[in-house]
């Protein structure tokens, strides 16, 4: 059985999950690689990678390099003398950096390949009303997210869940699938299933401000799966015009309501304590959003300052 020396390559808190439990089972992690430091938010603060934080928090080596085919970055990664490399939401590797450990590279991805490869796994799940994904470990090939498969785990989608509690269940799920994975492998025993591609492969495309808009003239069903499908981030949106006013909202939480009326669609009806939005098979319930400039809040909250008129819509 031979001792796995291994860098481990991720950027986002998704991440930092698979990366605490390799550390937590006694795994030998030689060195950590990240995205470089970015400014973010108004003050344009320097802000660190969750991966990063992690790595600097348990003493971990830790590299970032702006270009992966630089000779200074290939050089500090080969005296590294790691046998295997994991990859967990990080970025596309060149073949030079993929093939350079001995037992190869493996990624863990969000969902069950070859469906959902992408950015954005989760989120689309979701927002397709999938009932059911999972995670998926595979090597590295040189296309993004087509290698050889070699294990993966299912987990069933609850009817109200959201992006975010889905998250976080898969960096579990992803945790003991990578553990597993590594045992396959120290083993020596790795067997691997190719990937088959046909015209039904669903894409977890990159999420912009188009397709995270709502498109009210939707069933509920599809309206309130993109709203569950991009919460907490980066949050579906729309616009609502009343009388002159027209304000670009976020939407965070609603319940579809199925129920028979005669209103137009994206019509907004309020009373004292909720607000509705008509829908052709039903009402969207709104729970819980952001007007531009504000936290945000609950629906009940915003209905304390704000009265809407008959002429509200969205759209």
């Amino acid at each position: 059985m031979e001792k796995l020396r291994i860098i481990f390559m991720g950027t986002p808190e998704f991440a930092v999950g698979i990366l605490d439990t390799i550390i937590k089972n006694n795994y030998e992690v030689v060195g950590v690689i990240t995205a470089t430091d970015k400014p973010a938010g108004r003050g344009q603060k320097i802000k660190y990678s969750a991966v990063k934080e992690y790595a600097l928090a348990n003493n971990l080596t830790l590299l970032q390099p702006t270009n992966l085919k630089d000779e200074s970055f290939l050089a500090e990664l080969k005296a590294l003398n790691a046998n295997l490399q994991i990859v967990v939401a990080f970025r596309m590797l060149p073949i030079v950096v993929w093939e350079m450990p001995s037992l190869g590279t493996f990624n863990l991805h969000a969902s069950l390949l070859p469906n959902y490869r992408g950015a954005a796994p989760i989120n689309w799940a979701i927002i397709n009303g999938e009932t059911k994904t999972g995670v998926t470990t595979f090597f590295i090939d040189d296309k993004i997210d087509t290698g050889a498969m070699i294990l993966n785990s299912e987990i069933a989608i609850e009817p109200t869940e959201n992006a975010g509690q889905l998250h976080d269940r898969l960096m579990d799920l992803g945790s003991t699938t990578v553990i597993d994975t590594l045992k396959v492998i120290e083993s020596g025993n790795v067997t691997t299933t190719i990937q088959e591609d046909n015209d039904e492969i669903k894409t977890a495309y990159k999420l912009n401000k188009e397709n995270c808009k709502i498109d009210w003239t939707k069933s509920g069903s599809e309206i309130n799966n993109l709203i569950r499908g991009l919460s907490p981030y980066p949050a579906s949106w729309c616009f609502l015009k009343d009388k002159n006013e027209e304000l670009n909202i976020k939407i965070y939480d609603a319940k579809l309501i199925p129920e028979a009326h005669l209103h137009e669609s994206g019509k907004l009806i309020s009373s004292k304590k909720e607000i509705k939005i008509a829908v052709k098979d039903g009402f969207i319930q709104l729970l819980s959003l952001q007007f531009p400039g504000k936290k945000r809040m609950q629906a009940a909250e915003i209905l304390n300052g704000i009265t809407f008129s008959d002429e509200a819509k969205v759209y």
